[in-house]
C-alpha cells in the first residue's frame, strides 16, 4: 500500500508543477520547472537485503529550465529583456530579490520599478559617464529640466542638384 500511495502523492506534485507551468505560460520572464523523481530503497538488516523491493518514489529535486525565451518589443521604453544568463536585481525596502521579468515603469519619485513596486538596482555613473563600481543602488531618472546650452557647430550631409549653377560669389549670400 505504501508504494502505491507514494507514487500517487508524487504524481499529484508533478501535476502541480505542470499546472504551474501552464498557468504561467504567458507570464513575462517565467521559467518552467519539472520534477526529478528518485526511487526510495528498502532498508533491511537481514540476510536477504539484496531481494528487497523499493518502498516507493520520492521527489529528488525540482529542476528549473533556464533556456532563453522569446524577446519581443513593446511600446514601453522601460521594458527590458535579458538575452542570455542573468537576472534583474530588485530592492524592496532593503530586501534584495532577482527576476527575469523586465516590465518596468517610473514611480512618482522617478525610480525604475516593477509592477509590485520593487526598485531596479544598478551601478551609478559619474559626470564623465564612468561607472561607479560600488554597492548597487536603486536607479532613478531625474525629471528636472536640463540647462540649455547653445549649439556651437553642426554638420549636414546632403545631395545637391548637379543641374544648378555653381555659386561663385564669396562670401555666399543666399539673397543674391
Amino acid at each position: 500500500f505504501q508504494q502505491g500511495l507514494s507514487g500517487l502523492n508524487d504524481a499529484a506534485r508533478n501535476l502541480d508543477a505542470i499546472g504551474n507551468n501552464v498557468a504561467n505560460a504567458n507570464t513575462v520572464g517565467f521559467k518552467s520547472s519539472g520534477l526529478i523523481f528518485a526511487d526510495v530503497f528498502a532498508a533491511s538488516l537481514g540476510a536477504n537485503a539484496s531481494n528487497s523491493v523499493g518502498i516507493g518514489t520520492a521527489i529528488a529535486a525540482v529542476q528549473t529550465s533556464f533556456t532563453q525565451g522569446n524577446i519581443r518589443t513593446t511600446s514601453n521604453p522601460l521594458d527590458l529583456a535579458i538575452n542570455g544568463n542573468g537576472f534583474f536585481r530588485l530592492d524592496t525596502n532593503g530586501a534584495v530579490s532577482y527576476s527575469r521579468n523586465g516590465q518596468f515603469h517610473l514611480d512618482r519619485n522617478g525610480y525604475i520599478v516593477n509592477p509590485a513596486g520593487a526598485q531596479l538596482t544598478g551601478y551609478g555613473v559619474d559626470a564623465s559617464g564612468n561607472i561607479l563600481v560600488a554597492n548597487p543602488g536603486p536607479l532613478q531618472i531625474s525629471s528636472a529640466q536640463l540647462a540649455a546650452t547653445a549649439t556651437t557647430a553642426g554638420e549636414i550631409g546632403l545631395n545637391l542638384d548637379a543641374r544648378d549653377p555653381i555659386i561663385t560669389v564669396v562670401p555666399f549670400n543666399p539673397t543674391n
